[in-house]
């Protein structure tokens, strides 16, 4: 797997590279400021990006804007972000940018090795890879008019963070068939054909967001 990495932080960006290649991957090429993200894709084509919203000169959402920019002229890359702190509207608007090959973590998380190897390769793969806290507060906003009940918004999450059914069942305690079940009511709900694939069940994370 290439990965193309995009991170200001020496310490962050030299700590992801040694990870990163440690694991058998290779890092492409690294980009340090936000003018340099595009033109990198662009040129690298890589397996997947890993990049940092905030990124100079301004510090505000440089990284965001260049993920955004980058899927729009390579279709489907995807595009693992890594944040400071929750920020709902950027989570939201990535997730609104495409379903497919997308993650949103807390930089906390890549403390977690086997996590954030995890959520690399699900997002290369074309999954979807949602800190828990993203999730939730991305979902909490929501709960005034909820169509879901409390059990179906806890799926929903799982669904968000990118867990399998049998994961969902076994944090749940619950059967795989009550799960697909909930799923199915989730779909219903939400106004989305009963398919219970990868993509639907983002784009059953996208229709929730955007209730």
């Amino acid at each position: 797997m290439r990965v193309v990495i995009a991170e200001d932080n020496a310490l962050l960006r030299e700590g992801l590279v040694l990870l990163i290649r440690s694991s058998g991957h290779e890092v492409a090429a690294v980009a340090e400021t936000g003018p340099e993200i595009v033109p990198t894709l662009l040129e690298q084509r890589p397996d997947v990006a890993v990049i940092d919203v905030r990124m100079p000169p301004g510090f505000r959402d440089e990284g965001l804007r260049a993920a955004i920019e980058a899927r729009k002229r390579i279709p489907d890359l995807p595009v693992l972000v890594l944040s400071q702190y929750v920020e709902q509207t950027y989570a939201a608007e990535l997730l609104a940018a495409g379903a497919r090959g997308v993650g949103y973590l807390l930089k906390d998380r890549v403390s977690r090795i086997t996590e954030f190897l995890d959520a690399l390769q699900r997002v290369a793969e074309g999954g979807t890879a949602l800190d828990p806290e993203v999730v939730s507060q991305l979902m909490n906003r929501h709960r005034q008019i909820d169509p879901l009940t409390a059990r179906e918004r806890e799926v929903l999450q799982l669904m968000a963070e990118g867990r399998d059914n049998a994961t969902i069942a076994a944090m749940l305690v619950v059967t795989e068939r009550a799960v697909h079940k909930h799923i199915g009511n989730i779909f219903r709900k939400l106004g989305l054909p009963a398919t219970d694939s990868g993509h639907r069940r983002v784009l059953a994370v996208l229709a929730y967001l955007n209730s």
